[in-house]
């Protein structure tokens, strides 16, 4: 049973390394700062989950996620939501083994976005490792396969310091660098784009200042975390009185 006064957003965390990670405070726009949401968030660590075994897709990982997201259904999570967009592959597994919404990546907001536009503009898709974001993550959606472009910023800085255990983080202007250029060779060979889709959970951080660059729409999994904990709880203090999430804002 979902509670509709109070709520806790349970998050399915990567095996990072406690040691460093506890250390690293949460930035403003994070899908891990409280602030972001304006409620409460719980994690439980998903057992094993390196950033390299989910994003290469270990399917040996699936239990340790049903695992943990029953563990933050039980502290009392009224939406649970994966750490790394990569996690849609265990998205069947994970939503029958529990009773709230959940939401394993953003890719999930494809068919959504794709409907926005018209048919001659593209949607372009960022991950952080674009050679992982294959037709089998894309699902029904690989039928509109011409009008998704997909980008990825493998071979820098933040997908290394991604893959070390324990994490290690990348300054802001380093992140908004990377994604940025990706953003600006993929519109100079796609000019037809017309929106961008965050898939991995660490660009939300840099939404706002690229969303001010590009002058494109952009949505990420914190987007579709404040639409979900809306209609879960009937309110979201992060939500503008017209009910806009204020992230989205340019």
């Amino acid at each position: 049973m979902i509670s509709q006064s109070s709520g806790m957003l349970g998050i399915l965390e990567l095996d990072e390394g406690l040691s460093e990670c506890a250390a690293l405070s949460p930035r403003e726009g994070s899908l891990l700062n409280p602030a972001t949401f304006g409620l409460p968030i719980i994690t439980e660590i998903v057992e094993g989950a390196l950033a390299e075994r989910v994003i290469r897709g270990d399917a040996s990982l699936e239990h340790a996620c049903v695992n943990a997201a029953h563990r933050l259904v039980q502290r009392g999570a009224s939406v649970v939501v994966g750490d790394c967009g990569f996690l849609i592959r265990h998205q069947d597994a994970i939503s029958a083994a529990v009773d709230v919404p959940v939401i394993t990546s953003g890719l999930l907001l494809i068919p959504t976005l794709l409907r926005q536009l018209a048919p001659t503009k593209k949607l372009a898709v960022l991950t952080a490792d674009a050679r992982h974001l294959g037709e089998e993550l894309l699902g029904e959606n690989a039928r509109d396969r011409e009008r998704l472009i997909i980008g990825g910023i493998e071979g820098g800085i933040y997908m290394r310091n991604t893959l070390a255990h324990p994490l290690v983080q990348t300054d802001l202007d380093q992140i908004e660098h990377e994604v940025g250029e990706c953003i600006g060779q993929l519109r100079s060979q796609h000019p037809e784009i017309a929106m961008l889709l965050f898939e991995c959970t660490g660009f939300p951080v840099v939404s706002k200042a690229l969303r001010r660059k590009t002058g494109l729409p952009i949505y990420d999994i914190t987007d579709l975390c404040a639409l979900t904990l809306n209609a879960v709880l009937g309110r979201n203090p992060d939500l503008d009185p017209d009910g806009i999430h204020k992230g989205t804002r340019k």
